[in-house]
């Protein structure tokens, strides 16, 4: 397929709070509420039709730049100055496939955050919005699903000095290699704080509204066999609480699998290496251990990329999360002794599509040690999880983190309309729960098919005639 041009015509940016269940310890903070962002991108195609486009994603405190002496205040406005930078540049760009908008305007958006004392994991959440919202609009144009629009290439995916590093991979052929899943394991996610049976939960602190707390309701409740399981940078502790889920994990029937997050709490692999030696030692671990198939960021990003793993490397895979933050880390990860590199649709989607390409070239086309893991453990029902639901199939990742349903109950406050939408568009992935429309776990697992479906996973669009419009970004650089 040739890829048409597209023009920005406009971006209109809007955010609606959401209230947690429960808390939940996110980073270096414990979060109760948020704010989720919301775009709607108008796009004229290059013979002249026009058609709305959308995407949605959580403002995160904290994540995008864990500087403690930055408020949660300030971290929203940084999201929400990477908005109207990036929405400033595509309005102004001339006609370009939706990949070139994209790849054209990387450098400068990056450069421009830069000034503003944005970093580029920061920086590179406005472009990550507004191309999904681009390509949205471009697959409703053509009436194609998000999987037939990449793998016929209409966004015009291609070599470009930004991924100097692909010239002379096959990167056409690669797109049209892609195959989506009908269904992925959900990877549940145990904070910090996360109650892990009953008696860890205070008198008169229960929810009690029909969804599970601890992490044995979890088990129980949703069937999955996936948990990743974060750490605080304390051995003893740490052990301690793995020792605690271990012993709810390994009754599971038919066993379980795992992630390690090392949650950025070690300065270097050395100082990382007694914890997992630790685990490993430990008999009532061997489950555990044996269970986890790969470590998350152990290293805290402002270390990670400047010092190899070397001999202190744990005998597990280790892959980076947070020091993604340039189109060119993964790479430079790659020669440090790292092996995956995480797919977050907040990080951008064109990403996701190129480190995986990055990984079939550097394993030969064929399965090898470089991989990629589905982390985001933000995305709330509609647009925000559908995306990341079809990217992550479409990648041929088979188990994805999701967390945003154990802590936000369904569809939240949004109105009931918007939420029965959403169930008769979609009654695979969510479902009825006894008045409030829930996602649908069944065994451990989401059905996903009824994302193949003209648009990028945005049906229904999200009802913004009940949205704030997104609050001027008060970031002072």
């Amino acid at each position: 397929m040739t890829a048409p041009k597209v023009k920005v015509l406009s971006v209109e940016l809007f955010e609606r709070p959401y209230k947690l269940r429960m808390p939940f310890r996110f980073g270096v903070i414990t979060v109760t509420h948020g704010i989720q962002a919301v775009t709607r991108v108008r796009i004229r195609h290059q013979d002249g039709r026009e058609e709305f486009g959308h995407a949605a994603e959580a403002l995160g405190a904290k994540w995008f730049d864990k500087d403690k002496t930055l408020s949660d205040d300030q971290n929203l406005d940084q999201l929400r100055r990477a908005l109207e930078i990036a929405t400033a540049a595509y309005l102004v760009a001339a006609p370009s496939t939706a990949f070139g908008l994209f790849a054209d305007g990387y450098r400068g958006q990056i450069a421009a955050g830069a000034q503003e004392r944005l970093n580029p994991l920061v920086a590179s959440y406005g472009p990550a919005l507004l191309d999904r919202a681009v390509l949205d609009a471009l697959c409703r144009l053509e009436n194609v699903s998000f999987y037939e629009a990449i793998r016929t290439n209409l966004p015009g995916i291609g070599h470009h000095p930004i991924i100097a590093d692909l010239d002379g991979f096959d990167l056409a052929g690669f797109l049209a290699g892609l195959s989506p899943q009908a269904g992925i394991d959900v990877r549940h996610t145990v904070g910090l704080v996360d109650p892990i049976v009953a008696a860890d939960q205070a008198p008169g602190t229960r929810v009690d509204d029909g969804l599970p707390e601890t992490l044995e309701e979890v088990v129980s409740f949703y069937g999955c066999r996936w948990y990743k399981l974060k750490v605080a940078g304390d051995v003893p502790s740490d052990i301690a609480r793995l020792e605690k889920i271990a012993a709810v994990l390994d009754r599971i029937p038919g066993g379980y699998r795992a992630t390690l997050d090392g949650n950025e709490q070690y300065e270097t692999a050395e100082a990382f290496a007694p914890l997992w030696q630790a685990i490993q030692a430990r008999p009532s671990l061997a489950k555990l251990w044996e269970a986890i198939v790969l470590i998350e960021q152990p290293i805290a990003r402002h270390a990670a990329l400047s010092q190899p793993l070397g001999a202190a490397a744990p005998p597990k895979p280790v892959i980076i999360d947070e020091s993604d933050g340039d189109l060119d880390a993964f790479p430079r990860a790659r020669a440090l002794g790292y092996h995956g590199v995480s797919s977050k649709v907040c990080k951008g989607l064109y990403k996701s599509i190129l480190n995986l390409a990055r990984c079939r070239m550097w394993n030969g086309g064929a399965d090898g040690p470089y991989f990629m893991s589905g982390e985001d453990l933000t995305t709330q029902m509609g647009a925000s999880i559908q995306q990341d639901l079809a990217l992550v199939s479409l990648l041929g990742i088979t188990h994805v983190e999701r967390n945003a349903h154990h802590f936000i109950d369904g569809f939240d406050e949004r109105p009931e309309t918007e939420a029965r939408a959403h169930l008769a568009a979609h009654p695979d992935l969510y479902r009825d729960d006894h008045g409030r429309v829930r996602l649908a776990i069944v065994e451990g697992r989401l059905a996903i098919g009824s994302l193949d479906r003209p648009g990028f996973a945005a049906s229904p669009p999200p009802d913004v005639s009940v949205l704030a419009p997104m609050r001027k970004s008060g970031w002072d650089g």
